[in-house]
């Protein structure tokens, strides 16, 4: 089914870190889904074979969304947060992601 070969090395890449938060977590409790924060230029199908080499697991869909930086203050100066890609990848019924580490 998977037509396509990705780069092992540019998959390790993709996936730069788990996000937990409250709304991470309630939506991973209903909908059986992680989130992660991935690289800007990362697309659907690349996050779902980078979770799937990574983890082990099964992946059903996965959504992406791009949340710009918020302008902040630092003293005088004016900022700005990084661009952030987030993933919302579903996983198919049965499969579990334990990012933990500790045993369920």
């Amino acid at each position: 089914m998977n037509a396509v070969k990705y780069d092992e090395g540019r998959l390790m890449q993709v996936l730069v870190a788990p996000i937990v938060s409250e709304k991470a977590t309630m939506v991973s409790e209903k909908s059986n889904s992680v989130t992660f924060k991935v690289l800007q230029d990362a697309t659907k199908p690349e996050i779902k074979a980078a979770v799937e080499l990574m983890f082990k697991v099964e992946v059903k869909a996965v959504s992406v969304l791009n949340t710009k930086g918020k302008t902040k203050r630092f003293g005088k100066s004016m900022g700005r947060r990084d661009n952030v890609r987030k993933a919302y990848v579903t996983l198919k019924p049965g499969q579990e992601l334990n990012l933990s580490g500790e045993a369920a």
